[in-house]
């Protein structure tokens, strides 16, 4: 049973790695060549006014650009190439905890049978929110930001040949990324489907996915996406929604609270260089994502008993 669980979860993890590898190389090659472009300096320009509303300098648009382009990885590039406060460097980190990887992650989000317009509203939105809030409510940071030990980015690439390898090497390290933790990933998970362990780990998350306004069949999804993120987790996820037999509403409530609070270790732990204060960061993104699944589930069952109760009358 063992070799045919290791079998069946090696084949959902390279064909999960077919599939998101479809969409993560052409992006990430096409915005890869797009930074030694004209446009993207442009867009740059063009959204730096609205930095300022925000606490932010005109340059601080380059690593949101980046990250929501990208990844985290590409803006705190761009980050420790720039001159910025520690006040500015956290609200950086916090808006791009929430909106990062827009495209690829995004495409997950659809993937698994959530709408995009919600995808994007909830990350946009709590990004440019918490910015507004942080930048008002805190006075102090305008101390200088020491980004540790992680030196700046190298050179750029030159010419239209090094520029392309640039691009091609990024996107395929990216796929390569990918599938050494998703295939071995799935794997793992089939195993502990085949031996009936996640049954057991649902029903220790059922309080919690209850209180969050969601069945315990939803705890694999949240598991995978808290953990690894919407990219990485994304076949467990996918998996999980089309064989747990996740509902529409749950998938939604949990991406909700993913989109806002996803690969909690991995993305708070790589600001630390940065030289912010990481564990406000983990608590805001955390308590931010319950809260607003909280709010979306009680609307929902809200708006679902209305719904019903105006069915009623019809028959009646």
């Amino acid at each position: 049973m063992l070799i045919n669980s290791i079998k069946k979860g090696l084949l959902v993890g390279l064909k999960t790695t077919w599939s998101l590898g479809k969409v993560i190389f052409p992006v990430t090659l096409a915005v890869s060549i797009l930074q030694y472009t004209p446009l993207l300096p442009w867009l740059i320009k063009a959204i730096g006014p609205l930095m300022k509303l925000i606490g932010l300098p005109g340059d601080a648009a380059i690593p949101l650009v980046l990250g929501n382009f990208l990844n985290l990885y590409a803006a705190i590039g761009a980050i420790l190439t720039l001159d910025f406060s520690v006040k500015e460097v956290f609200i950086l980190a916090v808006m791009l905890s929430f909106s990062h990887n827009l495209l690829v992650e995004s495409t997950v989000a659809l993937k698994a049978g959530v709408k995009l317009w919600i995808v994007l509203v909830v990350r946009l939105g709590l990004a440019v929110v918490s910015a507004a809030v942080i930048n008002l409510v805190w006075h102090g940071g305008g101390e200088q930001a020491v980004y540790g030990l992680i030196q700046a980015k190298a050179e750029p690439a030159t010419g239209a040949l090094n520029i392309i390898l640039e691009a091609v090497e990024k996107a395929g390290l990216g796929i390569v990324q990918l599938a050494l933790i998703v295939i071995p990933l799935m794997a793992a998970i089939q195993i502990l489907k085949d031996l009936q362990w996640l049954g057991k780990f649902s029903k220790t998350m059922e309080p919690m996915t209850r209180t969050l306004g969601m069945k315990e069949n939803t705890s694999t999804t949240m598991a995978a996406g808290l953990l690894f993120g919407l990219a990485y987790g994304a076949g467990v996820m996918i998996q999980a929604v089309e064989e747990d037999g996740v509902s529409k509403k749950d998938v939604t409530l949990a991406f909700i609270f993913l989109v806002a609070c996803h690969a909690v270790v991995e993305d708070t732990l790589i600001f630390i260089p940065l030289g912010i204060p990481v564990w406000p960061l983990l608590l805001i993104r955390i308590g931010v994502a319950v809260l607003l699944t909280l709010i979306v589930g009680t609307l929902w069952k809200r708006s679902g008993l209305v719904q019903e109760k105006g069915q009623l009358k019809n028959i009646q």
